[in-house]
């Protein structure tokens, strides 16, 4: 009878870890199936609610390293060793097994309205605290799974990330505290609760894309080539300067079908001192002929160190430029120098708006996209450059910054996706970065800047989350 008591709990641990981890694996990583991750701890929290707390601590630590399986290819095209998956992905599943256990103990001890904030709090204020020390910012929150479910996705506008991510955890605490402790008096209430604060989220995504976002329509240009020209990136020479000369005349195709503005993508190769006026001669007079804006990406190199740099152009006008900030560690960090200064632009034409330039893993970070909408911005113009697999997930962390902070985005990456997305996170159009000799794609996109409450108030929700965590600790440790 033991035996098969044992077994019996064998079976259930199996079942519960390998759904969780299958959850974790479909709803989250480099191409998320968002409905997944809503349900995705539930099998753990019903186990753990039943089961002893070392049973519970194995299954639920188990269950989630086992989801980020989905990361260990992306790990290796980054040439990161297998140790730094472990480590990334170990302490997730750390996180996750001390927010289970503490649900489990406060559930277990009746008070179940201090379990069900429990794990959303021990996690959120992982992701929270995390984000000032990692050098990928936000990048792995359990957010980004939900690039593609609109209505939830506005949630970004009142909460940045942070909320997105304590919501996800805290609808299936809910229900797992109304089926495992539904002999108690508030474990319905409980997870009506979590149901409520969900379709009243929802109801506010709704609402919020049927407003739109509004302002002057600007028909935006991108182009690309992988190949890069057969320019080196350590060439400044005479191949980097026809490839920049073929982009010119791309450009001019783009705005000869009435493109006001074009993007090209990040590091397109090296400018020096000595050279840049070259670069300028070439570009420069695209923008006076036309009236058209600009940006190109490119590593200068000079007197005042190495810089991941975009350079703006703009009809009569010096040129202006902006250096990446959030520089990608070890590639770039061992190579540039991070910029400092942000650089924003009145809209050409009427001057209706202003515009702003980032760079790729730049949008990784809450700021500076924050700090740019603080100060009005209506559309954002991103050069990037991805790992191609993670194309969508890392094209669309930036489509978040443009939910949470009011602006569109115009998004170029090569090995990538071209994107173009307004302030409501709605992909207007979009294409891979691999036709020969250049990819394209133009699209219309309003550039109107709206308010949100993130942009004022910035990581308020994150703070809270400790706070909350603070009280579900103290609840847990009084008689």
């Amino acid at each position: 009878m033991g035996f098969g008591h044992r077994g019996m709990d064998m079976a259930r641990a199996v079942v519960a870890a390998g759904l969780t981890a299958a959850l974790v694996y479909i709803g989250n990583g480099l191409t998320p199936h968002w409905p997944a991750m809503w349900l995705a701890p539930l099998p753990v929290l019903l186990f753990a609610l039943a089961s002893p707390g070392w049973q519970a601590g194995v299954v639920a630590f188990v269950a989630w390293l086992a989801g980020c399986a989905n990361l260990w290819r992306y790990f290796e095209v980054l040439e990161m060793p297998h140790s730094a998956w472990f480590g990334a992905c170990g302490m997730m599943a750390a996180v996750f097994t001390v927010g289970v256990l503490l649900m489990r103990w406060l559930a277990r001890r009746g008070r179940l309205w201090s379990a069900w904030l429990a794990l959303p709090a021990v996690w959120t204020s992982f992701e929270f605290a995390r984000n000032f020390v990692w050098p990928h910012g936000s990048a792995s929150s359990i957010a980004y799974s939900q690039l593609n479910f609109l209505q939830f996705l506005q949630t970004a506008s009142l909460t940045g990330p942070w909320g997105m991510a304590f919501v996800l955890m805290l609808l299936p605490s809910g229900v797992a505290l109304g089926i495992g402790c539904r002999k108690t008096k508030p474990a319905m209430r409980v997870m009506g609760a979590a149901v409520g604060v969900v379709a009243a989220l929802l109801v506010f995504g709704a609402i919020r894309l049927a407003l739109g976002q509004g302002g002057p329509i600007v028909k935006v240009g991108q182009m690309i080539s992988d190949s890069n020209g057969g320019a080196s990136l350590e060439d400044a020479g005479e191949p980097t300067q026809r490839l920049f000369a073929s982009y010119a005349e791309q450009a001019r195709n783009l705005i000869g079908e009435g493109a006001q503005v074009v993007v090209m993508p990040e590091d397109m190769g090296i400018v020096l001192d000595s050279t840049v006026a070259a670069v300028d001669g070439i570009f420069q007079p695209v923008a006076d002929q036309t009236g058209a804006v600009l940006v190109v990406g490119m590593t200068r190199r000079g007197a005042e160190g190495r810089h991941n740099e975009a350079r703006i152009y703009e009809a009569g006008q010096a040129p202006r430029s902006y250096a990446k900030e959030h520089l990608l560690p070890p590639y770039e960090t061992s190579h540039f120098a991070p910029g400092t200064q942000r650089t924003t632009f009145a809209a050409p034409g009427t001057g209706n708006g202003t515009w702003a330039v980032a760079i790729c893993k730049d949008l990784d970070f809450t700021n500076p996209a924050r700090a740019y909408g603080q100060g009005g911005v209506g559309l954002m113009l991103t050069p990037a450059w991805d790992f191609r697999v993670d194309g969508f997930w890392h094209g669309h962390i930036a489509v978040m910054r443009a939910v949470e902070d009011g602006f569109s985005l115009v998004r170029t990456a090569r090995d990538g996706l071209l994107t173009v997305a307004d302030d409501r996170g709605r992909v207007l159009a979009e294409t891979g970065s691999s036709g020969v000799p250049f990819a394209t794609l133009m699209a219309t996109v309003p550039t109107g800047h709206n308010w949100t409450l993130f942009q004022l108030l910035g990581d308020w929700f994150g703070w809270c989350a400790l706070g909350v965590l603070a009280l579900v600790v103290w609840r847990a440790t009084v008689r």
